[in-house]
Parts: structure tokens; sequence; C-alpha cells
């Protein structure tokens, strides 16, 4: 039986293994920059657009944004696999194995994200914003720095936001969260989705809906997974009840 300080002590070296894989992709991340940036820069709707660097940091700055970004991708399935690995000894046999399978969707809902923001949300981010600077006869002369920061101002939260089911299944393994619960706050649910959606949109109603419906899609998706877990949960209990319970 682990003591707390035990607990403490095995949390504190699965953090360390975190940040370590962390600044292994940052390294990484420095590597793929220029390839990364090639492909994006090269990509409507910045395709042809001149880019400028206002200060002298921004070519620094913008090498680390997109390092901490590649970084993301390696370290959220690490981080996974040692969340996975520090409630390992509160969980039976059965219940590790499943829990284990959740780690590469980890990734692949990350990705899943990072597609659906990049390719259908921030487009209409981007052309709602450069119409209002020519409806304004504004001049547009975009910094590199603020482009790619409001372009990963869109990308990073969305695409964590497709981590729901994941999470949201994990914690139903673990019995914190269950259906019930789930459906109880789907309206603040629902409210909370709708809000991100209004804030990294447009405000115009058929973006804000492109972007809010997936958002919601995903909560009830999570619901039903969610639901899934928690019926085999009962059934394993009702086994175990029947054959240990008199």
């Amino acid at each position: 039986m682990m003591s707390i300080f035990d607990h403490i002590g095995e949390l504190r070296r699965r953090i360390i293994f975190i940040l370590v894989f962390l600044v292994a992709g940052m390294i990484l991340g420095l590597l793929l920059a220029d390839p990364v940036y090639n492909y994006m820069v090269n990509q409507e709707p910045v395709k042809g657009m001149k880019l400028n660097a206002f200060s002298l940091w921004d070519g620094i700055g913008l090498y680390m944004k997109f390092a901490l970004v590649i970084a993301l991708i390696f370290a959220l399935p690490a981080g996974a696999y040692q969340l996975w690995a520090f409630v390992k000894p509160a969980l039976g046999r059965k219940e590790q194995r499943a829990a284990l399978k959740f780690v590469p969707f980890v990734l692949i809902m990350f990705l899943i994200g990072l597609a659906f923001s990049y390719y259908v949300v921030f487009p209409m981010a981007f052309n709602f914003t450069t119409d209002v600077a020519k409806h304004l006869n504004l001049v547009e002369t975009y910094g590199v720095i603020q482009y790619f920061t409001f372009l990963f101002n869109i990308l990073i939260p969305i695409s964590l936001l497709f981590e729901l089911p994941i999470v949201i299944m994990f914690l139903t393994k673990l019995r914190i969260l269950n259906p019930k619960r789930l459906r109880k706050m789907r309206k603040l649910a629902y409210f909370v989705l709708i809000i991100i959606g209004v804030v990294v949109t447009p405000p115009d109603f058929i973006s804000d809906s492109l972007v809010a419906a997936p958002l919601i899609l995903l909560y009830e998706i999570s619901v039903l997974l969610s639901s899934m877990v928690y019926k085999k949960q009962l059934q394993a209990d009702e086994a175990w009840e029947e054959e240990y319970g008199n």
C-alpha cells in the first residue's frame, strides 16, 4: 500500500517524464519548423501574401511557436500514457488494458481537431477579418507573428477540445463521471461549447453554427461512449455480486 508521499513522488516522476517528452518534442519541432512553415504559407488563404517581420525577434519567436505546437502532437499521447501508468495500480487487469487503448486515440483525435480547425474554422475567421479590413479601406500589412498567433489561437483550443470523448471515457473508466451526470450537465456543456464556437469564429450565425455543431456532437458522442463504458461496469458489478455477494 503506497503512502501519500509515495503517490506524490510517483506523480512527480510522471510529470518529469511528460516534461522530457515535451522538450524532446520541441527539439524535433525546431527541426520540422521549416517544412511545416513552407507548407502552410503555400496554402490558402495566405498563399501569395507577403508576411512581414516587425521585430528582430519575430523569426525566433515563429520557430518557437511551431516547435511548441509540434511538441504537443508528441507530448499528448506520452502524457496520456503517463497518466495511465499513474492510475494503473488502482485499476483491475481488464480496466488497465481497456484504459491503455485510449492512448493512441489521444493523438488521432488531436490530429482530427487540427485538420478541422485549420481547413474549416481558420479560413472562415481569416476571410471575415480581411473582409472587414477591405470594407474599412485599410491597407492589409500582416506581421508574421500576428498571423500565426491568430492561427494558433484557433487551432490549439479546438484541437484540445477534440480530446473530449477520450477524457470523458477515461474518467468514466475511473468512475469519476457517468452518463447520468453528463446528461445533467448537458445544458451547461452546450452553453460553454457555443460560447467557444462564438469566440473563435466570425460573429455570424453560419460560422458559429459550423463550429458549435461539431463540438456539441462531440459532447453527445462522449455521452454515448460513457454510457457504453458505464453499462459494462454495471454488468461487471452484477456478475461480481452474483458470484461473491452471497
